[in-house]
């Protein structure tokens, strides 16, 4: 499985469009995490992340808040989306997920 979660300033980016870099986080069939590392994405346009991050061979995305378009283009991509997760550092955010311990606001994107 690989999962990203994108960032800013270290942490995960509460706006999915504004992230500096994405973490790509591979993780084994025993969902231990098995590599860690950062990404910069390509400019953000409509439809261009959820196309590179399946590219990168993203399975689930992370993040805090995410607009519904951008929700309906990963999922038509094969990719799961998980919102409204904090702003922890991504491998934080990824090991609550990965033991279902996640606490999950609400989508802070309304658009």
């Amino acid at each position: 499985m690989r999962i990203a979660v994108p960032t800013a300033g270290g942490k995960l980016c509460m706006h999915f469009g504004h992230c500096e870099t994405f973490a790509i986080v591979d993780v084994d069939d025993n969902r231990r995490i098995t590599a860690e590392r950062q990404a910069e994405p390509p400019p953000h346009e409509p439809g261009v992340l959820p196309r590179w991050l399946h590219s990168e061979g993203v399975t689930v995305v992370i993040a805090g808040g995410m607009g519904m378009r951008a929700q309906q283009l990963f999922q038509q991509a094969g990719i799961e989306v998980v919102v409204g997760a904090p702003a922890e550092p991504a491998k934080t955010v990824v090991q609550a997920w990965l033991k279902g311990t996640l606490k999950q606001g609400d989508n802070l994107c309304d658009h």
